[in-house]
């Protein structure tokens, strides 16, 4: 084996007289050469007379081809000898030691391929190739050396040793001069994180120059979003410990003052385009703080509104001028007529797996179309939300023509499949795991989609999801969702439920923040209770009066032939129907062992199919999806079951969630709830109505708030169980919430504290209120839980964003209820993706 040089030695001689000027190619001498013919070697000295400026120009046009390792020129007599050593051919290209990078991976960053010449200068550049990609998943320390076996018939193997060594991680990532964010909240925006125990589950925690130059770009977003218009990153170092093999990044930051809109304004220099009736799509108001990204939005919108008037290539461009003393920009947006060029061809390149029209669709213009960059950067910022890609650059060229240009899209595919394992426990749901298999880029097509399964002590289901994000090539995301589901009985719920069904959604944007889904669902449910919770024992003489299951009660023969049930005076049901007058008449005996509330027995073995109509209206200007810092997320949905099957009523539900980045990563939060469901003539089915607990007011069951039916007691009064939720037709909820950095713990743990307000009411009941059994009637006895009363709590809560998934810890302490409510102090939910 033979070590390669990293410097490439190429020697010429040329020995020339006077006489060879008068030569010809075909006077020229070729020697050793094995593989390329004579006749192509004297080709790069033909075309004249063999000056001494030709010769030289034919050996460095033989140089040039790599196909040749020296070229030596001479003159015999009275012809020219051109002496030549070939380089090899490379049968094979190797890698040895590579552990963490794989092969094929090595393989598509070097230029030498196996059956292509072999050259020296090609290697050197391969091997510094290969460290540049080592050095980006932090691997300092690794060392590789090119070396050659040599093959018969002038073939050669190439071999790269590799010493991958151990990782370089960022120990520390240090801010100086920010004041108006924390610490963790610039960690957060940027996309290299700092080594811990955890490192081992992730890769951005290794130093990558060209993550950190967009790492500073993100935090400069990130404060102009938020009014520092004279935000500058004045400095990002990474200085490297040999020893510890670790970075410390050290980014300084000027913030500058905060500032606010001052006037906003669109000048128009389109003679028949006025700028007043613009205004309506500029997103910027004054006395608001400054956000370009608003600035950007408006652009979009003027742009796309002139358009729509005939004028494609108007350009629209931002003119802010800062007011130190008011702390103020006063915006103008000027449109102008545009240079007429139009949009020759767009070359999408570096796809291997998504389709090119998945590309395309992101576009709001096509081959022929007026060019326009603000919306090319629209397209760029569409493509790289998509989250198929790994890299995404839009650059543009020339065309044919000066009024023609060519757009050229340089992407790079990732993985975008999931296969993930899932357990958690939750104090509702007890011990639950789930697997799924989902792929948000289906064959290359852009769709999603997702087969899932779940097994747990009170549940158990599986489901499958289907969408098309761009359906009949409009923007409109469709979809269908199948699912089967089975939910024990447990503390709060004293049935089983078995459902099935499909939903079909439709969602249509409106605008970038503002979308609505249509929906259509139909499911099929039943409802089982254990056959002892819904029979009516009582006792005469060791005979038995039984209350079945089709709510009839079946009588047997006693001493006296009209009574059932007596015994020492309890409540009887006469042969007639009506009830004993015996010592006491008591006509909740039947549920003196602790039966099922009549409210649900009511639906009991019966098969329920819910025919039902919906649609949501979604507004959502949050900073990210996850996580949330900032903006507004509002959910108003309404439902309509009817459309056939034999449930009937309204639904509507509201919801609303608003984050503001207080200061030094605290983050508040204000959530407000309401519901309402109303029957469609006659009485809604009690499973029907709302159920409420810990998503409304923490510290208190699942199913904990709300209309309970009290019925269930014995001769004396007492309880035999806990009451039944019987549930709410209207609710409303408030919470507040702060949540915090615990700075005694490394970032690394992904822990946070929150404090917590909660405060809502459950309230109405519209579903049966008695049950004939045949021989007598069973109410529902609210006894005062159906009033409006207020349970509200506060607490404290723990929030770990682990590796295994989010974990929360709440303990609440509940300052009101209602009589019934079932609370519960300690909550924990959480799971783990694997």
């Amino acid at each position: 084996m033979t070590a390669v040089g990293v410097v490439m030695a190429t020697t010429s001689g040329v020995v020339l007289s006077s006489a060879v000027n008068a030569q010809s190619a075909a006077s020229i001498i070729v020697q050793g050469n094995r593989r390329i013919e004579a006749d192509t070697i004297r080709s790069y000295f033909s075309g004249g007379e063999l000056s001494a400026a030709r010769v030289d120009e034919g050996i460095k046009a033989m140089y040039a081809t790599g196909l040749f390792r020296d070229v030596r020129v001479s003159r015999q007599g009275g012809r020219l000898v051109v002496q030549v050593s070939e380089n090899e051919v490379i049968n094979r290209v190797v890698f040895e030691g590579n552990r963490r990078l794989k092969t094929d991976q090595l393989m598509g960053e070097i230029e030498s391929k196996a059956r292509g010449t072999f050259s020296r200068a090609m290697v050197q550049s391969d091997t510094q190739r290969l460290y540049d990609l080592y050095r980006r998943t932090g691997r300092y320390e690794v060392e590789i050396t090119p070396k050659t076996i040599e093959q018969p018939n002038g073939r050669i193997d190439l071999v790269f040793e590799i010493t991958e060594g151990k990782k370089a991680s960022v120990r520390a990532i240090n801010f100086v001069g920010n004041n108006a964010f924390g610490r963790q909240r610039l960690l957060d925006v940027m996309s290299t994180a700092e080594s811990g125990i955890f490192s081992w589950l992730k890769s951005n925690d290794v130093y990558d120059a060209d993550r950190l130059n967009a790492d500073q770009e993100a935090i400069r977003r990130l404060y102009l979003r938020s009014g520092y218009v004279d935000m500058r990153v004045l400095s990002a170092r990474a200085d490297f410990d040999q020893a510890a093999n670790a970075f410390t990044i050290s980014i300084e930051i000027e913030e500058g003052p905060q500032y606010r809109i001052g006037s906003v304004d669109v000048q128009s220099n389109i003679r028949d385009v006025d700028g007043a009736t613009l205004r309506g799509a500029v997103k910027t108001q004054p006395g608001a703080v400054y956000n370009v990204e608003l600035v950007d939005k408006s652009l979009e919108d003027v742009t796309l509104e002139v358009a729509r008037r005939g004028y494609a290539f108007a350009a629209v461009r931002p003119r802010g001028e800062r007011d130190p003393s008011t702390l103020t920009v006063n915006l103008v947006y000027v449109v102008e007529e545009g240079p007429r060029v139009y949009v020759e061809r767009i070359n999408v390149r570096g796809n291997t797996r998504t389709q090119d029209r998945v590309i395309r669709r992101e576009f709001d213009m096509a081959e022929g179309d007026a060019y326009n960059r603000v919306l090319v950067d629209r397209a760029e910022r569409r493509l790289k939300n998509l989250g198929f890609f790994k890299d995404v650059r839009i650059t543009t060229e020339p065309g044919s023509a000066a009024d023609r240009v060519i757009v050229n899209v340089e992407i790079q595919d990732q993985p975008t499949g999931a296969f993930s394992i899932a357990g958690g426990y939750s104090t509702s749901d007890g011990f639950i795991a789930e697997a799924s298999v989902e792929e948000r880029n289906f064959l290359g097509r852009g769709q999603f989609v997702r087969l899932g399964g779940t097994f747990g002590q009170r549940s158990r289901g599986v489901n499958f999801s289907f969408t098309e994000p761009f359906l009949l090539d409009y923007r409109l995301a469709g979809g269908f969702d199948i699912f089967y589901r089975q939910t024990n009985r447990s503390s709060w719920q004293p049935f089983q439920s078995t459902s099935y069904g499909a939903t079909l959604r439709l969602g249509i944007p409106i605008t970038e923040n503002l979308a609505v889904q249509l929906r259509y669902s139909g499911v099929s449910q039943r409802i089982s209770i254990r056959d002892d919770q819904v029979n009516c024992y009582t006792g005469y003489n060791g005979q038995l009066s039984r209350f079945n299951n089709n709510g009839n009660v079946s009588y047997y023969e006693a001493t006296d032939p009209r009574a059932v049930g007596t015994n020492e005076g309890l409540a009887y049901v006469q042969a007639d129907g009506t009830v004993g007058t015996g010592v006491t008449a008591n006509p909740y005996s039947c549920l003196s062992d602790g039966e099922t509330s009549v409210a649900l027995r009511a639906i009991n073995n019966r098969t329920r199919f819910i025919s039902m109509l919906g649609y949501s209206l979604i507004y959502s200007n949050l900073d990210r999806a996850t996580n949330p810092s900032q903006g507004l997320y509002a959910e108003l949905r309404q439902d309509f079951a009817g459309a056939g099957g034999n449930a009937r009523f309204i639904r509507t539900t509201f919801e609303s969630r608003y984050y503001q980045d207080l200061s030094n990563d605290w983050i508040g939060m204000l959530r407000l709830q309401a519901g309402h469901i109303g029957a469609l003539g006659g009485r809604l089915d009690s499973v029907d109505q709302f159920f409420m607990g810990p998503e409304l007011v923490r510290g208190f069951q699942t199913a904990g708030i709300g209309p309970r039916d009290f019925a269930i007691a014995n001769a004396s009064g007492i309880l035999g169980r806990l009451p039944d939720a019987v549930g709410g037709t209207m609710y409303w909820g408030a919470s507040a919430e702060v949540t915090f950095p615990i700075s005694i713990l490394p970032r690394d743990f992904g822990m946070r504290g929150a404090l917590f307000a909660d405060a809502g009411s459950v309230w109405g009941y519209n579903s049966i209120r008695s049950f004939n059994t045949g021989g007598g009637v069973l109410p529902v006895t609210l006894d005062g839980s159906d009033a409006h009363k207020i349970r509200s709590a506060v607490g404290v809560g723990l929030l770990w964003n682990s590796p295994f998934g989010p974990i929360r810890f709440d303990y609440s302490f509940v300052l009101s209820k209602a009589r019934g409510d079932q609370t519960q102090a300690f909550r924990f939910s959480g799971g783990t993706r694997f």
